[in-house]
């Protein structure tokens, strides 16, 4: 079969899975142009050997997976194909047109797993330091610093703090609940530093509101770091900005800075303290342990280049 040329049966089966797709799941555009893309690809490496969608066993998946990597498709585009291929052949067989799914035990590519970008402790302080300077007035400053102190202090996720309700501050809390992903709750520890900033700010913050409340009549807001969006409370991307410009006041690239770095900071140095992993898990709301020890990963490749740097046998 020439390339780019596509039979009437391969063509039929596609369209079908697409129609399929869209009506059933409701895959957006581009998810459906994708695997179009990879279905006729496959389609047409068949065809080239004499082969088609009905006709091909695990054998030939395998071998054109073989293919894909031979001509230097990336682990991530190569897994998309294979996905691609077992949806289709998984819709085939309950469309009835095959018996079996020859791609269903097939292993995809391993993902390679990135490692987290962290900051270190040093890092840490001096955005603090800024965040306790940023600011055009004293209660933006005291705001700037508790958002900081309980990011670092918690490990939370950025849409978990900026919506922290107020009457979770109330009290002086020696531990805050968070409610995660999937409406998930966790209990997580306040450190005497982030206790007080916490104390400061609602302090300023009642305040503020007090005075708001007298000028205008506002009602209060149930959000511990209130904003006059649609939201009505500071949103991630404000505080995103926020990050950026202390991150360029205390010396270091912005470009390194994000709310889930400090997050990454924060994991990995408990890690680094002696925590145990299944505390940090909890801590951080993971699922699954295996999502945590990423950071395992992390402090090995830190050990590896001070060992590198520093041990007399390593230098040239």
């Amino acid at each position: 079969m020439p390339r780019g040329a596509l039979d009437r049966d391969a063509a039929r089966w596609i369209s079908a899975f697409l129609e399929a797709q869209a009506a059933e799941i409701g895959a957006a555009r581009n998810t459906l142009l994708a695997y179009g893309r990879d279905l006729k690809d496959f389609a047409g490496w068949l065809g080239r050997r004499g082969l088609d969608f009905a006709g091909a066993a695990r054998a030939d998946v395998e071998s054109y997976l073989v293919a894909c990597e031979a001509g230097g498709l990336s682990r991530a585009t190569r897994a998309r194909r294979l996905s691609a291929v077992r949806q289709l052949y998984r819709f085939a067989y309950d469309e009835g047109w095959r018996a079996d799914n020859p791609a269903i035990q097939i292993a995809g590519p391993a993902k390679a797993r990135a490692l987290p970008k962290v900051l270190t402790v040093d890092e840490v302080e001096r955005l603090l330091a800024a965040a306790r300077a940023g600011g055009r007035q004293p209660v933006e400053r005291l705001r700037n610093t508790c958002l900081i102190e309980l990011l670092y202090a918690t490990g939370m996720r950025v849409s978990e703090l900026v919506s922290l309700p107020v009457s979770a501050a109330r009290g002086d809390p020696a531990m805050l609940l968070v409610r995660g992903k999937g409406g998930k709750e966790r209990m997580v520890p306040l450190s005497a530093p982030a206790r007080e900033a916490l104390a400061a700010w609602l302090t300023a913050r009642d305040r503020a509101e007090e005075t708001a409340r007298a000028e205008t009549g506002a009602p209060p807001s149930r959000h511990l770091f209130p904003a006059r969006g649609a939201e009505g409370h500071l949103t991630r991307q404000a505080f995103h900005g926020l990050l950026k410009d202390f991150a360029v006041a205390a010396g270091i690239s912005p470009a390194r800075v994000t709310p889930h770095v400090l997050r990454h900071a924060f994991a990995t140095h408990l890690l680094a303290g002696g925590a145990d992993l299944r505390v940090i898990q909890t801590l951080l709301g993971h699922a699954d342990l295996s999502t945590t020890e990423i950071y395992t990963h992390v402090l090995d490749e830190r050990l590896r280049a001070l060992v590198l740097d520093h041990h007399p046998l390593a230098r040239d």
